[in-house]
């Protein structure tokens, strides 16, 4: 063996330091055995557990005095609750999945009390519930606000400026310059110049916005129900405050009441107060500036309106108006409504059955729903139209001419106009009745725009995608700038605890937040009302009309053939991928498929 001059004495002195550190290592492993009784295998993190009861196993390990087993039991709980609430949210949430033991000492409220504490210090009033303090402690800890820009060069996903003293995130408006946002407890925060312009034409949060409260006690709030924000100049607030009762008494009561803000600066124009024995839980608009109509739901049920003039709030003067009880619940006082959704000439009701009522106001809009004004009256516009649906509406999203509907199974049924392929349905057809879309089921949320919509669903794998259909114009619909007649899955990085989504014209919004008491919960199709699905086993199976299957793959065939070039028969192909009846984990792959194709063909040659 050959060493090089220099290299033995150094491969000696490295293995010297090495011996002794080995050595160093061995004489604390032994006194540590020696003052706690660990054996060799429960050094570090390992601790092995026993039940406490059987008292301590005899052994070969006893034998050579290496000292009996520690079990993690045989702690108290109070000091294992203690050490455990030092665990981030995620790391606690993972420990109490491991064993029977875990899942009881990760879930005590003793543990989420300090770590609700820990992520929100102001906070002294956990709320209601069954676990209301690990409900708390996840509600702040899944809050946020996000929004990716449609303009611009860049497409990422931006978080905003989290107030501190939100508990949890319920809703949210954006309007021209600012932010909303409503929390659990009845906080409403105002995010001044959350928004500003870079210099690469996109939007971008501003780091020196400023969380103002606007004010305490909300129940609901609403502004106009257009798309477009820049018709969102005042904030309607329907709100609890304390009233005196008798001139000279001290007691005092909680009356309902709608306050005006000016959204611009946050300024209080407009107030107007119920009497103590009405309740409301819910606020919407409907019509013009000028006739502006404010719909109040109370909590049996019934449904209350109001008229006033928005132009004539700025100004220093007092009003007069009428209460008065809207013609659905006059007219059907057995029906008790449990939500309603509006925009500017129509409203919707959903009973606490599920039924579904419509008013629509304008005779082009009826047309565009209905398809027909056979049974519009111009001088009736606040008779209700019920719509006929096979099952219970759970919730509901309305745009300006078309309409989603999603039922107890999770079924999604479109209806309105269909010009620019909105419905989602694969073709530009109108439909005057709820139609379903069938290769889209449980969806989280549904939201309606001007001429396109949003589906926010969860995948097999837990995680959440957003899918869009419509116009691609401006760059509504990410990744699809031609837009598309049925649900794409757009290029948007979803987060995990999504929950709620709005669009505007030049931004998507989306709210996170995760309540463990209020969930969706979709029951189970029975197999006698199974009509034209697909087999759950085979994915996308063989329909009942396979001579209907077949015409419509002809029909595709010829439409890729009328594509004079190769990039608009890939583009085709993808479009056909998305009115298949296909799982979405397949139109994925052929998705990505036809992308990998089209990045390996050659280019054509010049001529």
């Amino acid at each position: 063996m050959v060493w090089e001059r220099g290299q033995g004495p150094r491969r000696q002195e490295g293995r010297s330091r090495e011996r002794a550190a080995r050595m160093m290592r061995r004489s604390q492993r032994r006194k540590l055995q020696k003052f706690t009784g660990l054996c060799r295998r429960e050094e570090g993190l390992w601790v092995k557990r026993s039940c406490p009861s059987c008292g301590p196993e005899l052994g070969g390990e006893e034998k050579k005095g290496r000292g009996n087993p520690i079990s993690v039991q045989l702690f108290p709980p109070e000091l294992v609750e203690h050490i455990i609430s030092f665990l981030p949210v995620r790391d606690l949430v993972a420990l109490g999945q491991t064993c029977r033991y875990f899942h009881k000492v990760c879930d005590a409220e003793g543990v989420w009390r300090v770590v609700c504490h820990r992520l929100s210090p102001r906070l002294r009033d956990q709320g209601s519930g069954v676990r209301p303090w690990k409900r708390a402690a996840i509600l702040n800890y899944t809050k946020g606000l996000y929004f990716q820009a449609f303009g611009g060069r860049r497409r990422c996903l931006s978080k905003s400026i989290a107030p501190h003293l939100a508990h949890g995130y319920r809703r949210f408006l954006p309007t021209k310059d600012h932010v909303f946002i409503l929390d659990y407890v009845g906080t409403l925060f105002f995010l001044k110049n959350a928004l500003v312009s870079s210099t690469l034409g996109q939007m971008q949060w501003k780091r020196a916005c400023r969380c103002v409260v606007l004010c305490c006690g909300a129940k609901d709030f609403a502004s106009d129900p257009r798309c477009d924000t820049a018709y969102r100049k005042y904030l309607y607030v329907l709100a609890t405050r304390e009233q005196q009762g008798v001139v000279g008494a001290t007691s005092s009561r909680a009356c309902d009441c709608v306050e005006v803000y000016l959204q611009s600066s946050g300024q209080r124009v407009f107030k107007m107060t119920f009497h103590h024995s009405m309740s409301f839980k819910q606020i919407v608009l409907v019509g013009q500036e000028t006739q502006r109509a404010l719909l109040l739901l109370t909590e049996e049920g019934k449904i209350y309106s109001l008229v006033v003039n928005e132009t004539q709030l700025d100004q220093p003067r007092s009003y007069t108006v009428q209460l008065a009880l809207r013609k659905v619940s006059h007219c059907l006082p057995h029906l008790r409504v449990a939500c309603m959704s509006s925009n500017q000439s129509s409203t919707l009701y959903i009973t606490e059955q599920g039924g579904v009522y419509f008013e629509v106001h304008t005779p082009g809009v009826y047309r565009d729903l209905f398809g027909t004004l056979q049974a519009f009256d111009p001088l009736d516009q606040q008779m209700p139209l019920a719509l006929s649906l096979p099952a219970k509406i759970l919730f509901c999203a309305l745009g300006y001419n078309h309409l989603g509907l999603v039922d107890e199974f999770g079924r999604i049924f479109m209806q309105g106009n269909n010009r620019y392929g909105q419905l989602g349905t694969g073709d530009k057809m109108d439909r005057g009745e709820p139609t379903q879309v069938r290769y889209l089921q449980r969806p989280i949320a549904l939201w309606c725009g001007l001429n396109h919509s949003l589906v926010l669903s969860q995948s097999s794998d837990f995680s959440k995608e957003l899918l869009g259909c419509g116009c691609g114009a401006g760059g509504r619909l990410p990744g699809w700038p031609k837009g598309s007649a049925s649900f794409v899955k757009l290029q948007v990085k979803v987060p995990l605890c999504a929950c709620a989504l709005c669009a505007t014209r030049d931004c998507l919004y989306m709210l996170t937040s995760h309540d463990i008491e209020e969930h969706t919960s979709y029951r189970d199709l029975p197999a006698s009302r199974v009509v034209g699905t697909l087999e759950p086993s085979l994915g996308a199976g063989a329909p009942q009309d396979p001579g209907g299957m077949a015409r419509a793959c002809e029909e595709y065939l010829s439409q890729i053939h009328s594509c004079h070039t190769l990039q608009d028969r890939m583009e085709k192909m993808k479009e056909i991928i998305g009115w298949m009846p296909l799982m979405a984990a397949q139109k994925d792959f052929f998705w990505e498929a036809l992308d990998m194709l089209w990045g390996w063909w050659p280019p054509a040659p010049e001529s």
